[in-house]
């Protein structure tokens, strides 16, 4: 299916690994140049960037940590430099730790915090001037901001503030710019994997439909279809990619 994106201009934030690198490479097919965010991964971000060079595509690596404004600034002029514009703002740079409630520190919460809702309204913030009329902004969240998690509440507390903030941010940027979200559930990334590896024995086999996590590119595919003309009509909306958690 052509997704109508030929020549779009996307930036996307964690994009080194995961989820951001398969929805890098997956846009990039789609005929996308990339600027591709990355923290500390350099070498990761460039394998990546060097996938999407092969397509013959455009892609540039900006280095930024989300968590810190001013970082988030020169990052934005940064772009700003090589494209006035772009079309399409990826927000998924996230980070977690695994901690239970007992043991959480204050320092951790606002590390977490700052990492995932900050950053992502610093992010949108810097940029909202120069997205396109018609573009398109995503937030990846998780199913964890549905839910809570007692092992990681920071995370799930954060996750939950970037679903309302997708409401609020929405409203505000309609109807020249759709502002939408997705959730995934777990997924086979590697910060996925270390929440898999805490769960019970059997955990996705009895409380998933799918019964397995997802893979990378199964959550592209729905950031690709949201970043496309052709969800239109989608403003302000959710979407759950949780392989059927709700219905076990």
């Amino acid at each position: 299916m052509d997704l109508k994106l030929k020549n779009k201009i996307v930036f996307i934030t964690g994009a080194s690994r995961g989820i951001g690198a398969a929805t890098a490479i997956l846009l990039a097919k789609e005929g996308c140049d990339i600027f591709l965010g990355y923290h500390n991964r350099f070498e990761d971000a460039e394998k990546v960037a060097m996938e999407i060079r092969r397509m013959k595509r455009k892609v540039w690596l900006v280095k930024m940590d989300t968590s810190n404004e001013n970082d988030v600034g020169i990052a934005a002029e940064e772009i700003r430099s090589i494209a006035s514009s772009i079309d399409i703002l990826i927000v998924n740079a996230g980070f977690n730790i695994i901690t239970p409630f007992e043991e959480l520190s204050n320092e951790e919460w606002d590390k977490i915090i700052n990492i995932n809702l900050n950053g992502s309204f610093y992010v949108i913030n810097s940029l909202k001037d120069n997205i396109n009329r018609d573009g398109s902004v995503i937030l990846v969240s998780s199913t964890a901001g549905h839910t809570g998690a007692p092992h990681h509440m920071h995370y799930a507390a954060a996750k939950a503030g970037m679903i309302n903030l997708t409401r609020s941010l929405a409203k505000a940027m309609a109807p020249e710019v759709r502002v939408n979200c997705i959730a995934p559930g777990l997924t086979k990334t590697d910060m996925g994997r270390e929440t898999i590896g805490f769960l019970p024995d059997n955990y996705l086999e009895k409380n998933l439909l799918a019964e397995r996590a997802a893979n990378p590119l199964e959550i592209a595919n729905v950031i690709a279809f949201l970043a496309s003309p052709l969800s239109g009509f989608i403003y302000g909306e959710t979407i759950n990619i949780n392989g059927g958690r709700d219905f076990r």
